[in-house]
């Protein structure tokens, strides 16, 4: 058949989060509190560290750049979700649906590349404490924070100028509950040979590429640590990363999850579960895992509260 001869699907059919629509109350006010929740404290955190000189330091400057990841991926997703909950017919228009995989892209290859950075910056602290200040100076993290947004921004335009070109002749209905690359390709009636070819390269230099410098990073990280000898100077050096730590494990784990795992029959409701975990939960648990145990950022709470009263 001939490309001239393809009816092009003008809107995709989202299969949704739930199979059984009994639930979709209960789920749409869950997600609602979830969706409030990575708002409001994403907002905080980047509020709290703009008016609280303390936190203007090289890491909360990268914290407030994944706060603003977090809440853009969040936002590029959660809403069109809790709208398809609350009605029978599950649609996305194909602009909207290009809209949100080039902001869900975004968002996923700038936080890959910022825990990189946030990674170098942990390990230039702990390793290099007495040159820290000359390493991390505010223009080299200015520079790092344009580099991990630069190559995000393109990453995310390859691909999505890679799936405009495609005919999506039928059947429409995409496997997911948001518009990402693999359930979409699988769709397409036309080559997709560069595109695969693209996330075969993005792979290998955005997804191991910066795995591979975070572990390297973290590596030097745990040699150093364990050269102290004092206790308290290892629990001290360990406490300055242990948050970063938690949050890279949590972010790799659940891409590891989605796309490392054998395919099986069970798959699509397993990448379903991974979906919520970062799109939803991560965004959620990453202000708490910043700020349970940061006296600092507690007091910018307190200053943002008292202002508030004011």
């Amino acid at each position: 058949m001939k490309p001239d001869n393809h009816t092009r699907v003008t809107e995709f059919v989202m299969q949704g989060l739930l199979e059984h629509t009994h639930h979709r109350g209960l789920f749409f006010a869950l997600f609602l509190c979830l969706y409030t929740a990575v708002v409001m404290g994403n907002s905080l955190i980047i509020a709290a560290i703009v008016i609280h000189p303390p936190l203007h330091t090289p890491m909360y400057f990268f914290i407030a750049n994944l706060a603003g990841v977090d809440l853009s991926c969040t936002s590029s997703v959660l809403p069109k979700m809790m709208e398809n909950l609350l009605w029978e017919k599950k649609t996305i228009s194909f602009d909207g649906c290009m809209a949100q995989l080039f902001a869900f892209t975004l968002a996923g290859g700038t936080e890959l590349v910022l825990l990189t950075a946030m990674s170098y910056d942990r390990y230039v602290a702990i390793c290099h404490p007495l040159r820290y200040a000359n390493l991390m100076t505010k223009r080299i993290c200015i520079g790092l924070a344009v580099g991990v947004w630069v190559v995000s921004i393109g990453n995310s335009l390859v691909h999505t100028l890679l799936m405009l070109p495609l005919d999506f002749c039928g059947p429409n209905l995409i496997q997911h509950f948001f518009c990402e690359i693999p359930p979409l390709l699988a769709l397409s009636c036309s080559s997709i040979y560069i595109n695969e070819v693209m996330i075969y390269i993005a792979n290998i230099f955005l997804a191991m590429g910066n795995f591979l410098l975070t572990t390297v990073s973290y590596s030097f990280i745990i040699v150093a640590i364990l050269k102290i000898q004092s206790t308290k100077g290892k629990q001290k050096a360990f406490s300055t990363c242990s948050s970063h730590l938690l949050v890279v494990t949590l972010f790799y784990s659940s891409i590891i999850y989605t796309y490392i795992q054998p395919r099986s029959s069970d798959s699509l409701a397993k990448d379903k579960i991974a979906a919520i975990m970062y799109t939803v939960v991560i965004p959620t648990l990453n202000p708490l895992i910043y700020t349970l145990r940061n006296q600092e950022v507690k007091l910018a709470f307190r200053k943002i509260v008292s202002c508030r009263r004011n």
